[in-house]
């Protein structure tokens, strides 16, 4: 399966809060579009690996992704290195992704910014003729993703460009909300953590309503690039 996108967090519910909107309007205008979660979120505050793998997947239909792996990869200890690095290649070359998203360059969980260098730097790496890979026993071919773009967590990081999502914000919430146990619940007898207040659930529309207002639209998400953004006319800006 050849994807148009890939969305790569370091937990899953990552890839949701940080670029679910966007993703929900690309698949909406036909773009396959799937998910890669780096660990399984063992060490969060709430919940269990096995119940956000559930919750994963409900997520994962709510917004329409055609494909959603998880690497496994140790929540807190995963590190960019040889190891970790060629797992993510082998992702990359088997869905050949023209444009990845992943996570924040800087941020509150160390994991975050982890992800991210390992993630953009494998998209380099998939692109080399002389790294060889394999898949269910056959040689991979090379490819290296045309785009690489890093979505908003925790931190208010200035966007190099934003996406007007208009009412898929509404999408994005929902697939917030299949992961339960993770986030605000009046109900829930867990221990309470910065991400399990109503105020951070609430943030969701209210951070992208802000970064509407900015663009003149109702609601957006922001995204920081490693390169030049280029337009081909100046018709192509909103």
């Amino acid at each position: 399966m050849k994807l148009d996108i890939l969305a790569v967090g370091a937990h899953p519910d990552d890839v949701e809060l940080g670029c679910g909107a966007t993703l929900a309007k690309e698949i909406s205008m036909g773009k396959m579009v799937g998910i890669l979660d780096l660990t399984r979120g063992e060490l969060g505050t709430r919940g269990s690996a096995e119940i956000r793998k559930k919750e994963a997947e409900k997520a994962a239909g709510i917004l329409g992704a055609s494909v959603r792996e998880n690497l496994g990869f140790a929540d807190g200890f995963f590190v960019n290195d040889q190891e970790h690095q060629l797992k993510v290649v082998e992702i990359i070359r088997k869905y050949q992704p023209e444009t990845v998203l992943c996570n924040a360059v800087d941020d509150r969980h160390p994991d975050h910014g982890k992800g991210s260098k390992l993630v953009s730097d494998a998209c380099f790496l998939s692109g080399l003729v002389k790294i060889k890979t394999s898949l269910n026993g056959k040689d991979q071919e090379v490819w290296r993703p045309k785009h690489v773009y890093h979505y908003i967590q925790w931190k208010p990081i200035e966007p190099d460009f934003v996406v007007d999502v208009g009412e898929l914000i509404y999408t994005k919430i929902d697939s917030v909300k299949a992961y339960k146990s993770q986030f605000y619940d009046p109900d829930s007898q867990e221990p309470v953590s910065p991400i399990t207040s109503k105020n951070f659930l609430d943030s969701i529309l209210y951070r992208a309503q802000d970064l509407g207002r900015l663009i003149g639209t109702d609601y957006a998400e922001g995204f920081t690039a490693e390169r030049y953004v280029a337009v081909k006319n100046l018709d192509d800006l909103i």
